[in-house]
C-alpha cells in the first residue's frame, strides 16, 4: 500500500526537524508528505525544505484545529493509507513497513496502532492504543508504565491515538473523516469509535514511536482540561445508551473534585458551558447514528470496570 503522511503543524518548530529526519530514515519511505500548517509563525515551514522526499504543503493561514487539518491532509492524499503524525513524534525506522503490512493484509482493518512511548523517558508507555469506557472517560493503554514486555504482542484494540497512527483513507473517508466540531482533543477516539460501529476494526502492531507529547497544545487557550470535558459530553451525547448516564454522572463528579483539588475547576466548568450549544445537534444525530450502525454501542463499548487498577 502506498502511504502518504499527514503532519498537522501548528508552531511545531521546535520538534519537526527530528520528526522528518525520522521519516527519511524509514525502510518504506513514503509515497507522500503533507504538512498542514495551521497558521504557524514560528517558522515551521522553513524546516520542511530540508526534508528530500515529495512534499506538499497546504496553509491553513489560521489555526482551524487538529481535526479539520487533517481532514484537509486526508483529502488532499492520493495514496490508500494515511499516516497522521504529530510533529512531536519521532517513528522508529520499521514503523511505516510494519504498520503498512498490517493494514495490507487485513481488508477489515481501519486503522493500526502502535506503541508509544516517552520520548524523554523510552522505558515509559505514552500510549499502546485508546479505550473509551461507558462513564465517558478515554483511558490510553499502559500510561506512564514500565514498558516491561506486556505490550509487545499485537492484538485488536478499540482505537489509536492520532499522533502517531496509520489509517485506511477510505474507510475514514467512509464514515465521514474526522468531525471537525471537536476541533482538538478526543477527535481520534470519536472516529474511532464511528469506526467501529461500522464494522471496521483497529490493531495494535507493536513497533515504536517516540512522543514528546503537548508540542502544540501549551498554545491552546482554553486549555486542554476545557477541551476535553466539552468534548467527553459532546460523545456522551452523540453515542450513548441513557442506562450508562450514572456511570457518567459519577466520572463527571470524581472530575470534578480532582479539578477543584488541583485548581482547574475553571477550565472543567467552562469546557462543560462550551459543550451547551451543540448538545441539540448531538442528540438529533443519535438515531442516524443508531441506524446506520453495522456493530452495537454496546458491542463497541463493551462493560469494563469504572474504579479500581482493573479500569485501566
Amino acid at each position: 500500500m502506498d502511504v502518504a503522511v499527514i503532519v498537522p503543524n501548528w508552531n511545531g518548530r521546535r520538534w519537526l526537524g527530528q520528526c522528518l529526519r525520522a521519516l527519511s530514515e524509514q525502510t518504506s519511505p513514503p509515497a507522500e508528505l503533507i504538512i498542514v500548517d495551521n497558521g504557524s509563525s514560528d517558522g515551521s515551514l522553513e524546516v520542511v525544505a530540508e526534508y528530500l522526499g515529495p512534499t506538499r504543503v497546504i496553509e491553513l493561514h489560521r489555526n482551524t484545529g487538529f481535526a479539520n487539518a487533517v481532514n484537509v491532509g486526508i483529502e488532499a492524499a492520493r495514496s490508500d493509507a494515511v499516516a497522521l503524525l504529530n510533529t512531536d513524534v519521532i517513528l522508529d525506522p520499521q514503523w511505516i513497513e510494519r504498520a503498512t503490512a498490517r493494514l495490507g493484509g487485513d481488508p477489515g482493518l481501519g486503522a493500526v496502532a502502535c506503541k508509544m512511548l516517552q520520548m524523554d523517558d523510552s522505558t515509559r508507555i505514552y500510549d499502546t492504543g485508546d479505550f473509551l469506557r461507558r462513564d465517558g472517560a478515554c483511558d490510553q493503554r499502559g500510561r506512564f508504565e514500565l514498558d516491561d514486555g506486556r505490550f509487545d504482542t499485537g492484538e485488536e484494540i478499540f482505537a489509536p491515538c492520532a499522533g502517531a497512527a496509520l489509517y485506511r483513507r477510505d474507510a475514514v473517508r467512509s464514515v465521514g473523516g474526522f468531525d471537525v466540531r471537536l476541533f482538538s482533543y478526543l477527535e481520534d477516539v470519536e472516529l474511532g469509535l464511528r469506526l467501529r460501529l461500522a464494522g471496521w476494526r483497529c490493531w495494535y502492531e507493536p513497533v515504536v514511536a517516540l512522543h514528546a507529547g503537548g508540542g502544540s497544545s501549551w498554545q491552546l487557550d482554553p486549555p486542554v482540561e476545557h477541551w476535553i470535558q466539552r468534548n467527553t459530553l459532546l460523545i456522551v451525547a452523540k453515542y450513548f445508551s441513557p442506562r450508562w448516564l450514572p456511570f457518567v454522572a459519577y466520572r463527571q463528579l470524581g472530575w470534578a473534585w480532582h479539578a477543584l483539588r488541583d485548581g482547574k475547576l475553571k477550565a472543567q466548568l467552562t469546557g462543560a458551558r462550551a459543550a451547551l450549544p451543540l448538545l441539540g445537534a448531538m442528540l438529533r444525530e443519535r438515531r442516524t447514528v443508531a441506524g446506520g450502525a453495522v456493530v452495537s454501542i454496546e458491542q463497541a463499548i463493551p462493560a469494563r470496570p469504572i474504579r479500581g487498577a482493573k479500569r485501566r
